[in-house]
């Protein structure tokens, strides 16, 4: 009796194989519980099949035609409702489509592309292989224009087979690295002749001696050839002449100039653009002399020569550059400084008082304010001793001063005026003459000049 349930191929249908560990086989707790349809009991083994696909933004797309008036919060500059002018991508215009409502923007396709973690970290995701048509298309205009430029036709292409697949070539020289590399057999490899360490070193990238060393063997002697063989003879004249090849043939493309195939050509086209760019110099001097008026009154060389060019003028320079005694100038930055406004004799910040800055010249801690000089500095002074207090300690002890010196003015008049009235007789005195108690009083208080203890009168002094 057949099932009528289909059956299909694949691994679900597989019975349990028996010699698959538990540990295997047993789904982990973490991994959820398997679909009752789902006859596969080894999934949570197998890789796990991706239902998303890489997507990515559409970049540029407009969503539908564009407004014909500007709508309130859209962009100031394209009218645009997606973004605001600061994020504004297009053209920066002189008046916004805010102020003239022309050429208003369609609004962008605002796109929610969710990714998965290989989708995030692909570099390539988003990459339309089409794009890379409009660098070839930039290559061959720039071969058409190279070609029209040195006057070649497609026909002369078959020449130049050799040169575009030839091998890499070393600074961009037609000239083969393989073919550089060879020497002649009898010659010894300078890092054969001395293999002494303390010796003159060989460097494998210049292939050269370098650092002399010793001074006294093989090694040392032919470095020193190599470097007199270099500075001296026609060495520059040679170094020249190949550099003038390769410059040739890399503005130009002119391969007729090389220096080991061609060389009489080669010499003789550089003798020829020095000889035309010191005529070309020659002639511009002369322009320049003509045209300010000095030709005539020039120095001739014989005298140039032996001018007196020095100065008797000493300079010393210290450390940093700067000449030693000079005054030092203050660096300036690049905001303005020093600048005085609304009468101020003093710039903002010059003051500080009650964490607060302002004006030295009024005591002003507004910023742009008027100045109010030193009538400005008493007005603060005494708003400070308000705000403090000290204007009600001054009052009180200045009231108690005059308190004092009034109650001390009136206690020297009573005085005086009892003092007059005690010196002053009176007409009943005068007229019953003096009596007996006065006289005594009199002659109490008189001092004798006679007497010899007048002198201690008055005087707290023992007498010994």
């Amino acid at each position: 009796m057949q099932s009528s349930k289909p059956t299909s191929a694949g691994p679900a249908n597989k019975e349990e194989n028996v010699y698959i560990p538990q540990f295997i086989s047993r789904r982990p707790f973490y991994a959820g519980e398997g679909d009752e349809d789902d006859n596969d009991y080894l999934k949570h083994q197998r890789r796990e099949e991706k239902k998303e696909k890489s997507q990515w933004y559409d970049r540029g797309k407009k969503a539908g035609p564009a407004a014909t008036k500007y709508r309130k919060g859209a962009c100031e500059n394209c009218g645009a409702m997606t973004h605001k002018a600061k994020d504004c991508l297009s053209r920066p215009r002189a008046k916004g489509a805010k102020w003239t409502g022309k050429d208003i923007q369609a609004d962008e396709v605002i796109q929610t592309v969710n990714m998965g973690w290989d989708a995030k970290r692909d570099r390539w995701n988003g990459y339309d292989p089409k794009d890379y048509r409009q660098v070839i298309e930039d290559y061959t205009a720039m071969d058409e224009l190279r070609k029209k430029t040195q006057g070649r036709n497609d026909d002369d292409d078959d020449n130049d087979t050799g040169e575009k697949y030839a091998e890499e070539v070393d600074m961009s020289k037609h000239q083969a690295t393989a073919t550089r590399q060879l020497r002649i057999r009898e010659d010894t490899a300078k890092y054969l002749i001395n293999l002494d360490l303390e010796s003159a070193k060989y460097d494998p990238k210049s292939r050269s001696l370098v650092d002399g060393g010793a001074a006294a063997d093989k090694a040392a002697a032919i470095f020193a050839e190599d470097g007199f063989l270099k500075a001296s003879g026609d060495a520059a004249e040679f170094e020249k002449a190949e550099r003038y090849a390769w410059e040739a043939q890399e503005t130009g493309g002119n391969t007729n100039h090389h220096l080991q195939a061609n060389p009489t050509a080669g010499e003789f086209f550089r003798k020829k653009e020095m000889a035309e760019a010191e005529t070309k110099r020659a002639e511009k001097e002369k322009l320049l002399l003509d045209r300010y008026g000095v030709g005539s009154q020039t120095m001739p060389a014989a005298l140039r020569s032996v001018a007196v060019t020095e100065s008797e003028h000493f300079v010393e320079y210290d450390d940093s550059g700067l000449i030693k005694g000079a005054p030092r100038k203050a660096a300036k930055s690049k905001y303005a400084e020093d600048v005085l406004i609304n009468n101020h004799t003093s710039i903002w910040g010059s003051w500080w008082s009650s964490f607060k800055w302002g004006y030295a010249c009024c005591h002003s801690t507004v910023k742009n304010s008027y100045c109010t000089g030193d009538e400005g500095k008493a007005a603060w002074e005494a708003a400070e001793k308000q705000r403090s207090g000290e204007n009600l300690l001054e009052d009180k002890l200045e009231g108690k001063e005059e308190a004092t010196a009034q109650a001390t003015k009136d206690n020297v008049e009573a005085k005086t005026s009892e003092d007059a009235a005690a010196k002053k007789r009176s007409r009943e005195e005068m007229l019953n003459g003096v009596t007996e108690e006065e006289v005594e009083e009199y002659r109490r208080k008189r001092t004798a000049a006679n007497d010899p203890m007048a002198k201690m009168l008055g005087k707290d002094e023992l007498l010994t």
